[in-house]
């Protein structure tokens, strides 16, 4: 069985209620990523978006392949604090039609590799948002992902739902996935995006101690849910604007149709004037 095979358990849906109820007893911040990021940047100047989707409040369950966590292996280098937030940042701010293309849950060696073909033959640089369990099996697609200019950001070492974790459990989640970046990327990661889109507190805490900063998105592809190619296609392409975050999936199931939407949306956007950037600092 290939090792991708083990995350399509996370393909059954968590109801909003449940998970809304759960984060909420747990104090989460922003668990439902509405269009407004409360402390975070606002609105880009330039061309809005042709139609905002709403993130959803859930995502897949989490992985269960049976490995756990390392505990940390390095302590991060000391640098400029990372002010602790109280929502994640949902889109950046840049001029003109510039977006972020994200992707999450890999790197999976069927897929990935497909997606950063594509992504070379436009000359355009993505952020993915690495699994540690994922990141652990493929490392030569970090290391690719270095040399092609990508952004990696961290994801969680086993995609759990962090606002029924204590301290400790988050921690090990991201430093654990932190070390594993730093050693097939090149670089610890400044990016973070939690799991189903549910911090609290003590997430926003624990990620800013490792120097990162949370980062969510504006359109949600909703590949996940295989909605068929052309579907994903007109979600992203309505939803195209200036500082617009998109959220597709690299692994975790059958990512056909997310490889086939990119391969469709991403030459149409270049001709109507979007660019494609990564996440920078100066940008929040």
């Amino acid at each position: 069985m290939q090792k991708d095979q083990l995350l399509t358990r996370r393909r059954a849906l968590f109801a909003g209620a449940t998970v809304l109820g759960a984060a909420g007893a747990a104090g989460t911040v922003g668990l439902l990523l509405s269009g407004s990021s409360g402390p975070g940047p606002a609105p880009a100047a330039g061309p809005p978006a042709r139609r905002s989707f709403n993130p959803s409040a859930y995502r897949l369950l989490p992985m269960t392949g049976g490995s756990r966590p390392h505990e940390p292996l390095t302590t991060p280098a000391g640098g400029a604090p990372i002010p602790v937030r109280r929502a994640p940042i949902l889109r950046m701010s840049g001029r003109g039609r510039t977006m972020l293309l994200t992707f999450d849950d890999g790197p999976n060696p069927d897929y990935t590799p497909r997606i950063l073909d594509i992504l070379a033959k436009y000359d355009v640089r993505a952020t993915f948002f690495v699994c540690g369990e994922m990141a652990d099996w493929n490392k030569d697609l970090l290391a690719r992902m270095a040399d092609e200019g990508h952004t990696v950001g961290n994801h969680t070492w086993t995609h759990p739902l962090l606002t029924r974790r204590t301290r400790r459990q988050i921690r090990v989640e991201l430093e654990s996935t932190c070390d594993i970046i730093e050693k097939a990327y090149g670089q610890r990661p400044q990016w973070f995006r939690a799991p189903y889109g549910a911090w609290n507190r003590t997430v926003f805490q624990v990620e800013a101690e490792l120097g990162m900063e949370p980062l969510a998105w504006t359109v949600d592809s909703l590949d996940w849910t295989t909605p068929g190619t052309s579907t994903i296609v007109r979600r992203v392409e309505r939803g195209a604007g200036s500082g617009v975050v998109v959220l597709s999936h690299d692994a975790g199931g059958d990512r056909t149709q997310t490889v086939r939407a990119l391969r469709t949306y991403l030459p149409r956007l270049l001709d109507e004037g979007y660019r494609f950037t990564v996440p920078r600092r100066s940008q929040i």
